[in-house]
């Protein structure tokens, strides 16, 4: 019988793996493999594949930021209102709910750091119930998504020694 969990954990590490190889790492029939990702597809547990890309290789300058925001949660919707409102602007990567000292922390993706920082003043902090925000940019991506962006950082142990060597 086919685990869940470690099919989408191998999946997880790699949404490439086809059919065939999750198998045979499985030990179990291709036809459970397409049946399984299908069913979990269909029940909103496998929300979709991605790919990670490095913009730092590529020549189209882009921008990203993390922005803390302090809320005023509705009365009968509490924060789920403004997060929905938040979430379908397309510059918006992905909204949390945090604990500690805000509410909801916003990824935002922009050409330019003026672009995110207009976005903040003209479209973000206007929004009803929003009471500040502190935006802080990225400046380089080490590791995300379990995938690390720098290749000297790559499989180093915890003495410093790199493993490839």
């Amino acid at each position: 019988m086919l685990e869940n969990e470690s099919l989408l954990e191998l999946l997880e590490e790699d949404a490439k793996l086809t059919p065939a190889q999750l198998s045979a790492m499985l030990g179990v029939s291709e036809e459970e493999v397409r049946s399984a990702v299908a069913r979990l597809e269909k029940e909103g547990v496998i929300k979709g594949y991605r790919t990670l890309v490095n913009w730092e290789r590529v020549s189209a300058p882009a921008a990203t930021a993390l922005i803390e925001l302090k809320v005023t949660p509705k009365k009968d919707t509490g924060f789920d209102e403004i997060a929905g409102r938040i979430m379908n602007f397309p510059e918006v990567r992905s909204v949390a709910l945090m604990s500690g000292g805000f509410d909801l922390a916003v990824t935002v993706a922009g050409k330019t750091m003026s672009d995110i920082a207009m976005f903040v003043a003209r479209r973000l902090a206007p929004i009803e119930g929003v009471l500040s925000t502190a935006t802080h940019f990225v400046l380089t991506r080490y590791k995300e998504g379990g995938v690390i962006f720098h290749s000297e950082y790559e499989e180093i142990d915890e003495r410093g020694s790199n493993l490839c060597d």
